[in-house]
């Protein structure tokens, strides 16, 4: 390790021999884990400390001394700097396997059950363009690289519309092109920018929490349908007729045209009601024949090419029987509810947000399905043994929780209902394991399948199959 008088330590000639969590990648100085991230495994590099800790290092790259052969080129021009797809670097198989790796590791290491044999991680059929919906922000001063900053030239503020850059609330990284979303995204998003200049429309400062533009959310349904979502700091009705006139005239496939006004300190729209201005409130999804309506607050699952994926393995893990009551815990918008309802008798959902519950029972009226159930409320408060006594004792249970997981007092009941099988699909193996070691005791894995919505993230979602013993 050299430095300089005041300068961070510097370790040179490090080699980078494994993948890490969040993204990162690590290699070994003196018995000391240190973590790098842009980095890939066979990197030799120079690594600049920024934080030091009794058992990890934490650095950046100074220099490639080595490139990896198992290196690929990033396909964005903003790849290392805006925070999103990481591993663009990394060829894709070997993100599958680190992420069935990362799986494995969880379950064994945090839950300490018995395991089985961890299938292949079920990749993406798209990497790129697989996302229907992404959020911009606005700002009146775009984030400068590094680069940028280094090369000394003179530079003027200039607006963005953009990613904000990870941990920093009011740093926004103007965006030229993101290669998550398909077309006419990318349009969308250009075109609002370059109006809003034109027209002296002010770009919201969060510190301040002045400027007029906020927002814009765009979502692209596997139908075809498009919505654009516009937020505005105040309630300046000429500008915003100006602005989403303008949008519906230029992109005339835009199908549904809304605004929220949120005046908040905080983004959070939950609590704002959505204004039409023109086509319809909401878009539609597809999937296997249904028909499942997303309006501007409505969750979705992002990758809808992979959700139908995932929510197969589910179906087919929890083995459905014509006579079976099916409860769909943390149902969201009733999607994998509405998806199993035809393979059973009775389905139960059960969901914390109202406006969530609401979309589920549009849902089945949409898709002709009698069989469903939904209650809204506190997972916790809802669901207990006087609840399932009411409602009949489920044969099989489907767990979709957050990444915060299942609270204990869910867990106890689940086990008095003690249905024949579970699954559990998760977004964060790492509750997974923790939930499923509380099961242990009555449930053994069958079968585990992790599933990847998210290419070029560390991201995985994970799909385990419980059996009673």
């Amino acid at each position: 390790m050299s430095r300089r008088r005041g300068e961070l330590p510097v370790i040179e000639n490090l080699e980078i021999t494994a993948l890490a969590a969040e993204g990162k990648s690590l290699g070994h100085w003196n018995d000391v884990v240190v973590f790098v991230p842009m980095t890939v495994p066979g990197d030799v590099v120079d690594v600049r400390i920024r934080s030091k800790r009794r058992r990890y290092m934490e650095g950046t790259v100074t220099r490639f001394v080595k490139l990896s052969p198992m290196r690929t080129e990033p396909v964005c021009e903003h790849f290392g700097t805006c925070g999103g797809c990481k591993w663009q670097n990394l060829p894709y198989g070997e993100q599958l396997r680190y992420k069935r790796e990362q799986v494995r590791e969880q379950l064994v290491r945090i839950g300490k059950i018995e395991v089985p044999e961890i299938a292949p991680c079920l990749g993406s059929a798209r990497q790129t363009f697989y996302r229907n919906k992404l959020e911009y922000t606005f700002a009146d001063r775009r984030w400068f690289t590094y680069d940028e900053v280094a090369s000394g030239k003179d530079l003027a503020p200039e607006p963005a519309l953009g990613f904000h850059m990870p941990s920093m609330f009011d740093k926004v990284l103007d965006i030229r092109k993101c290669w998550l979303q398909p077309d006419p995204s990318n349009a969308i998003r250009d075109e609002i920018k370059r109006f809003c200049i034109e027209h002296g429309y002010s770009f919201h400062n969060a510190r301040e929490h002045a400027g007029l533009m906020r927002n814009i959310i765009i979502r692209t349904a596997s139908t075809g349908e498009v919505m654009l979502a516009v937020v505005f700091n105040e309630d300046d009705r000429e500008r915003i007729d100006t602005l989403m006139r303008h949008m519906g005239e230029t992109f005339p496939q835009i199908t549904s045209l809304v605004y929220f006004i949120n005046g908040k300190l905080n983004d959070s729209l939950t609590d704002l009601t959505p204004i039409c201005y023109s086509g319809k409130d909401h878009i539609m999804e597809q999937m296997e024949g249904l028909r499942f309506k997303v309006g501007p607050k409505s969750f979705y699952q992002t990758n809808s090419e992979q959700a139908y994926e995932l929510y197969k393995v589910a179906r087919e893990f929890a083995e459905l029987k014509p006579d079976d009551t099916l409860y769909d815990l943390y149902t969201g918008t009733g999607t994998i509810a509405n998806f199993c309802a035809g393979r059973c008798r009775k389905v139960i959902g059960i969901e914390y947000v109202p406006e969530a519950i609401e979309d589920a029972r549009t849902n089945s009226e949409i898709n002709g399905i009698g069989n469903t159930e939904f209650f809204a409320g506190d997972m916790k408060r809802v669901l207990d043994d006087a609840f399932i006594a009411r409602h009949g004792r489920p044969d099989v249970i489907i767990l979709d929780p957050p990444r915060a997981g299942v609270d204990a007092a869910v867990i106890d009941v689940i086990l008095n209902a003690a249905p024949e099988r579970m699954v559990y699909v998760s977004c964060n193996p790492a509750t997974q394991a923790r939930d499923l070691a509380l099961l242990d005791a009555k449930y053994r894995i069958e079968a585990v399948q992790p599933v990847d919505m998210f290419p070029h993230t560390h991201h995985v979602e994970n799909v385990v199959k419980l059996v009673r013993r």
